[in-house]
């Protein structure tokens, strides 16, 4: 049985990783500014905890973890990060955490998980929406198309110099578009999946759905279930570069939005609007991740799609 921390336990991914840790058998400490929002935590203890305080950092840390997952952070859909109107928030809150994480468990023995994003990748190889380069080694030069992907990879070289200079024991995925049930699905925080399957839900035969942009724009999403498996096998490997976790899957909003709509068995329309939409194109490079973990991602979207579309319509 291992000691193991994670840190925005509250969060969607960090729910689903708290239940499947204590299904492992760990002991597992809960850590975040709320509860998770859809369904009780199973972490042997949860604390309600600002991790922007450097205090309540070195307090969470005088107890000796064998791992820490590090998915604090603010963030949300592209309704939140790319508007514009929270950059000062996600700059400055989640590099705080990271911060005080890196600079509390230097000196440790702790393995560290890092959950970082797509979004670090540049904005000028994403624009072609078929043919977007997401490979580990194009994310320099630099050039993410938000601020809160800024944020993400001024993090990573944070953690990978306190892995230079402290010996720091780190392990960092960059995370595409991780969806399931359980998740933000209204409020403003939702992502495209989630938001998706809520229009459709909502609708009546012979509604529109809105989607932003002109719908064309691509993008590739994991299933929450093969995002935990990566994380297990990235944590459990000797590999301590930036590794992506994501579905090689693309597909465009619009064709996203209309199995949705297929699921349903609704007859449904669909009208293109402004909105914030992000690249034209992203989708996750697995050559790396096959590589160095003899395995990648295969969970079909259209099942996974089903999942979320059914629990959404239930909380309805």
């Amino acid at each position: 049985m291992k000691r193991i921390a994670v840190l925005g336990a509250g969060g969607f991914i960090g729910g689903h990783l708290v239940a499947r840790l204590k299904k492992q058998g760990h002991y597992v400490l809960g850590v975040d500014l709320k509860y998770p929002e859809y369904e009780s935590t199973t972490a042997d203890s949860f604390l309600l905890a600002d991790l922007r305080d450097p205090k309540v950092v070195a307090d969470i840390f005088s107890e000796t973890f064998d791992e820490v997952y590090q998915l604090a952070a603010d963030m949300g859909g592209a309704g939140y990060i790319f508007t514009g109107d929270h950059d000062a928030d996600i700059m400055y809150n989640s590099a705080q955490i990271n911060m005080n994480v890196a600079e509390t468990l230097k000196n440790s023995s702790t393995r560290v998980f890092y959950s970082s994003s797509a979004c670090i990748y540049p904005e000028e190889n994403q624009v072609d929406a078929q043919n977007p380069n997401c490979s580990e080694a194009s994310a320099f030069p630099a050039n993410p198309d938000s601020e809160y992907g800024w944020e993400k990879l001024f993090s990573e070289r944070l953690f990978l110099s306190y892995a230079r200079n402290y010996g720091l024991d780190i392990r960092i995925a960059r995370f595409h578009n991780i969806f399931g049930v359980l998740g933000t699905y209204k409020g403003g925080k939702e992502k495209a999946p989630a938001a998706i399957a809520r229009k459709v839900a909502e609708a009546q035969d012979g509604d529109e759905i809105e989607v932003w942009g002109s719908g064309s724009q691509t993008r590739s999403f994991l299933y929450i279930d093969e995002c935990l498996e990566g994380m297990e096998r990235l944590m459990s490997s000797d590999f301590k570069e930036p590794l992506n976790i994501g579905s090689a899957e693309m597909i465009s909003i619009n064709d996203l939005t209309k199995m949705v709509i297929a699921i349903s068995g609704k007859s449904l329309s669909i009208k293109n609007v402004d909105g914030p939409i992000g690249v034209n194109g992203r989708c996750s490079d697995n050559r790396l991740i096959a590589s160095v973990l003899n395995w990648q991602p295969n969970y079909p979207l259209q099942i996974g799609m089903e999942h979320l579309y059914s629990w959404v319509k239930s909380e309805l």
